[in-house]
């Protein structure tokens, strides 16, 4: 006999995927007949498939969009591997002329949260937002219009942004150059935090290869890092919760640490990257003498490896399911690069709400400090976090759907797996972005409600009395709206 957990969360998959279905919400795009994109990332990683992680690309590729040119160098995407779930709409398809479900009457729903809202342990600072992702209507509001600092929950912005600037299938490089005359080699930083000890030794190896070919087996070894501009440092200092803000980086700049979640950093991620490569090389027969010293590549430069990251739709949902502080950061300074802002906090900051503006949400009052949400000085309202999660949900924008693909499940995963215990209404139907710092709390996400209708929320809270308090209220808001 299956789990009550398990059975909750397919009943919960099979409203969602009526809701779809009906046309409420088609999660089209990066879903392939139910499968996550990050499902088929980890597909093409087993499968070694030639230039997932580096080299020239392979034939296949994507077909080019008319707004964005293909890279010749750019690698074949990832091959799609079966679907694990298949969508609900192949096996019952419904009735075109069916009425959708009934729409949750307004006055229930503020019987319902108006109570929970009250609670003393969200603090004397509460807004919310309650909206109805087929048709658009807020169906709920209690000071929706209201900035407030938003803690992890910005990520939703910064995702949808960077989505919008570059889309879905964009990947991050990390390159190789060597000068004329090939005695200096450059390691280029291109903004790829998720770059690890496995595709370094790669980039090494093409590297070394590179080199060989050309007769050079000593060189001079430097770093780039000019891609990023402004302060290194996030205004919160040095913190566990993320590393110095740079274009090169390994690993985050954990170590040995955990891979999620806080950790102690590395306090010259890009020098430490730049020197394991230097020793990777050694191994490899090439010799690079001195430490490799931080110098910009020379303009007229010879490539002579690159490694990529995976697709942005796949960094975008480890963003949003761990709260990756140095994925968003990355995310938000590419969505610069892309809009012509300089690639630092400001023009980074001013970037993110030029795409959102793009995306018709209000922006009455928010400010974009960071792209992570550790800054105080982030303001969004309920109202725009809900109506950027009703954009993703739009099946005529399927570039913004690993923004729904990647909120964590109530119960079951990232920052929500301890969460609506076994038992809640929650468990399985709520996926929701969680922002946590002291006296801030909130949720923002979306929930199949008991009639089928898919609703997206944002519950933000000030001058909260402790998280242990805040965050069980804001979960009982959230699983209220099953009911």
């Amino acid at each position: 006999m299956p789990e009550p957990k398990v059975l909750q969360l397919a009943a919960g998959s099979a409203l969602l995927g009526l809701v779809l279905s009906a046309g409420a919400a088609g999660l089209a795009g990066p879903w392939d007949s139910g499968q996550r994109t990050a499902e088929r990332a980890r597909a093409a990683a087993g499968a070694r498939a030639g230039g997932a992680d580096h080299g020239a690309a392979a034939p296949g590729g994507p077909a080019a969009r008319p707004d964005r040119p293909a890279r010749p160098d750019a690698p074949a995407p990832a091959p799609s591997a079966a679907g694990v779930l298949t969508a609900v709409a192949a096996a019952t398809a419904p009735d075109k002329a069916a009425a959708p479900p009934p729409a949750t009457a307004p006055t229930a729903l503020a019987a319902a949260l108006e109570p929970l809202l009250a609670s003393p342990d969200l603090g004397p600072l509460r807004t919310a937002a309650v909206v109805d992702v087929a048709t658009g209507e807020q169906l709920y509001g209690n000071g929706a219009a209201a900035p407030m600092t938003p803690a992890s929950t910005v990520k939703v912005a910064t995702a949808a942004a960077a989505l919008s600037a570059l889309g879905p299938d964009h990947r991050i490089p990390t390159t190789v150059v060597a000068s004329a005359d090939f005695r200096t080699v450059t390691l280029v930083g291109g903004g790829d935090p998720t770059l690890d000890g496995r595709r370094l030794a790669a980039l090494a190896r093409d590297t070394a290869r590179a080199l060989r070919d050309r007769g050079a087996t000593t060189v001079r070894l430097t770093y780039d890092t000019s891609l990023y501009s402004g302060p290194e440092r996030h205004p919160i200092g040095v913190n566990d919760n993320i590393a110095a803000v740079t274009p090169l980086m390994t690993a985050e700049g954990r170590g040995d640490g955990p891979g999620t979640g806080p950790a102690p950093r590395s306090a010259d991620p890009a020098g430490d990257t730049a020197r394991a490569f230097a020793g990777l090389l050694a191994e490899l027969d090439v010799t690079t003498g001195k430490p490799p010293a931080r110098a910009k590549a020379p303009k007229k430069a010879t490539r002579l490896a690159r490694t990529y990251s995976q697709p942005l739709s796949a960094l975008v949902e480890h963003t949003l399911t761990h709260s990756d502080n140095d994925l968003a950061e990355a995310l938000a300074r590419h969505t610069a690069l892309a809009t012509g802002e300089p690639a630092s906090f400001d023009g980074a900051g001013r970037a993110v709400r030029e795409r959102l503006d793009r995306l018709g949400v209000p922006l009455a009052g928010a400010r974009f400090a960071d792209g992570s949400g550790l800054d105080r000085r982030d303001k969004v309202s309920a109202a725009l976090l809900t109506a950027v999660l009703a954009r993703a949900a739009d099946p005529a924008r399927p570039e913004l759907r690993p923004v729904l693909t990647g909120l964590p499940v109530g119960g079951f995963s990232g920052t929500l797996k301890d969460r609506y215990a076994d038992g809640s209404p929650g468990a399985g139907l709520i996926r929701a972005k969680t922002g946590t710092l002291t006296g801030v709390n909130s949720l923002a996400g979306t929930v199949v409600t008991a009639n089928g209708r898919l609703l997206a929320f944002a519950f933000l809270a000030g001058e909260t009395p402790s998280a242990h308090a805040a965050q069980p209220a804001l979960d009982r808001l959230a699983a209220a709206l099953t009911r």
